[in-house]
C-alpha cells in the first residue's frame, strides 16, 4: 500500500497505489496549471475553457462515469481524492467538474436507461458536452420537492415549463438533467427527471450571475418555455424522480465536500509558511502560543474532515445509492464545510492585514468556502436530515 503525502499534514492515510498515483497526477496538474491562473479567472469571472479541455485529457470529466461508456469508473473515493487535489489549485473549477460528472453523468449512469447511457455518457465523459442539473427554483430552494416546473404529455413528447435558478454550469451546459412535476397533485411523488439538450426548442439560459465566490464557475438560470422533450428522454419511471433526486443529493453532498478538503489544505499550507517567516516582537509568529493553537486546530479540522469524508465515499462505493448512507452524507457535508469556514477564517487571521488583501489567495478561499453551507442543501437542511435519520431510522449507531 502506498501512503498519501500531505504537504502540511501530520497523519498518513493509506489508500493504495491506484489512489496515490491519481493524487500525484491531480496535484501536479493543480500546482503547474491551475494555481498560476486561478486569480485571473476569479477576477474576470470567466470559465477556463483550456483547462476544461486539459482536464478531459486527464480523464477528470469522466469521473463517476462507467468505463464502458468512456468514463474513468464510478469509484467515489477516487473522485473525492482527485477533487480534493484539484481544489488545492482552483476550487471553482472543481465545482463545475462535480456539477458535470456527478450531478449529470453519474445520475444518468445510475438512473437512466441503456439507450440514454449510450447516447449521452460518452460525450459527457469526454468533456465534449458539459452537464448541468436543474433542480433549484426561485420558490423551491431548501424545499426541493416543492418545485413548480411542470411536464405534461403531448404525443411522443413531454412539454416542460418553468424556471430553474442558481444552477451551476447553466450558462455553458449542453446537456441538462431537469426535474419537473408530471403529476403536481401528487406532490413529491409526482416528480420526474428528464434529459434536455441545449438545442431543444423552448430551452434557454441566462448570463452568468455575479457571485461572492467560485466566480470562475458559471451559475445561472434555466428557462423552459413549452420545451418539447422526447418521451425517450424520461429518466427512469414517470412520477418516481424523487427517489433519483434524493440519491443524487446524497452522493453530491459527499463529493462536493472534497472541495472543502482542498481549500483547507491550501489554507493551512499558506498559514504555516507565513507563520514560519513573519516576525513580530523579534520572533517568528509561529513561536507564539496563540498562533500555534490556530495552526493546530486548522490541522485537526482538516484531518478529521478527510478521514470522515473518505469513509463516507468508501461506504457509497460499497453500496451505491444505499438509503442508509443518507444521514452520513448530510453529516459529512455539514461537518466538513463548517470546518472549511473555520479554517479559512483562521488563515486570514494568521496572515492579519495581508490575509485581507486581494493579493493573497486566502481571501478567495474564504469566499469560495462560504458556498458549502448553502449549496447542495443548506447546513440547516443537513442537520434536519441527520435528525430525521437519527430518530426515524436509528442511524449513527455502532
Amino acid at each position: 500500500m502506498a501512503e498519501a503525502e500531505f504537504p502540511s499534514g501530520f497523519m498518513k492515510i493509506f489508500l493504495g497505489s491506484e489512489y496515490e498515483l491519481a493524487r500525484r497526477q491531480a496535484r501536479e496538474f493543480a500546482e503547474r496549471e491551475l494555481r498560476p491562473v486561478v486569480r485571473r479567472f476569479d477576477e474576470d469571472e470567466s470559465f477556463p475553457w483550456d483547462l476544461w479541455r486539459r482536464a478531459s485529457e486527464l480523464g477528470y470529466t469522466g469521473l463517476m462515469i462507467p468505463e464502458d461508456y468512456g468514463g474513468s469508473g464510478t469509484d467515489p473515493l477516487l473522485a473525492a481524492v482527485i477533487v480534493e487535489e484539484l481544489s488545492r489549485g482552483f476550487p471553482a473549477f472543481s465545482l463545475s467538474l462535480i456539477a458535470h460528472f456527478c450531478l449529470v453523468g453519474y445520475n444518468i449512469a445510475r438512473e437512466g436507461g441503456e439507450d440514454q447511457r449510450r447516447r449521452y455518457l460518452p460525450v459527457l465523459a469526454s468533456g465534449k458536452a458539459i452537464g448541468a442539473m436543474g433542480l433549484t427554483e426561485p420558490e423551491a430552494g431548501s424545499d426541493a420537492t416543492g418545485i413548480r416546473t411542470t411536464a405534461r404529455r403531448d404525443g411522443g413528447y413531454y412539454v416542460l415549463n418553468g424556471v430553474k435558478t442558481f444552477i451551476t454550469n447553466a450558462p455553458i451546459a449542453d446537456i441538462f438533467l431537469i426535474y419537473a412535476k408530471t403529476s403536481p397533485e401528487k406532490g413529491a411523488h409526482g416528480i420526474s427527471a428528464f434529459i434536455v439538450e441545449r438545442g431543444f426548442p423552448g430551452l434557454s439560459t441566462s448570463k452568468p450571475f455575479e457571485k461572492m465566490g467560485n466566480r470562475a464557475s458559471p451559475t445561472g438560470e434555466i428557462y423552459l418555455n413549452e420545451c418539447r422533450v422526447p418521451r425517450e428522454n424520461l429518466v427512469g419511471e414517470e412520477d418516481k424522480g424523487v427517489y433519483a433526486m434524493m440519491r443524487g443529493l446524497d452522493i453530491e453532498r459527499i463529493i462536493i465536500s472534497a472541495i472543502a478538503l482542498g481549500i483547507m489544505q491550501w489554507s493551512l499550507e499558506i498559514s504555516k509558511e507565513y507563520a514560519s517567516q513573519r516576525t513580530q516582537f523579534g520572533r517568528r509568529i509561529a513561536e507564539f502560543q496563540m498562533i500555534q493553537g490556530k495552526l493546530a486546530e486548522m490541522a485537526i479540522l482538516l484531518e478529521a474532515s478527510r478521514i470522515y469524508l473518505y469513509e463516507a465515499a468508501r461506504k457509497w462505493g460499497e453500496k451505491p445509492g444505499d438509503r442508509g448512507i443518507r444521514g452520513t452524507a448530510a453529516s459529512v457535508k455539514f461537518f466538513v464545510w463548517d470546518a472549511a469556514e473555520k479554517v479559512t477564517r483562521e488563515a486570514i487571521q494568521v496572515l492579519g492585514g495581508y490575509g485581507y488583501m486581494r493579493e493573497n489567495i486566502v481571501e478567495m478561499l474564504y469566499r469560495d468556502a462560504r458556498l458549502g453551507p448553502i449549496g447542495a442543501g443548506t447546513a440547516e437542511i443537513d442537520k434536519l436530515v441527520v435528525f430525521r435519520e437519527l430518530m426515524l431510522r436509528g442511524d449513527f449507531t455502532v
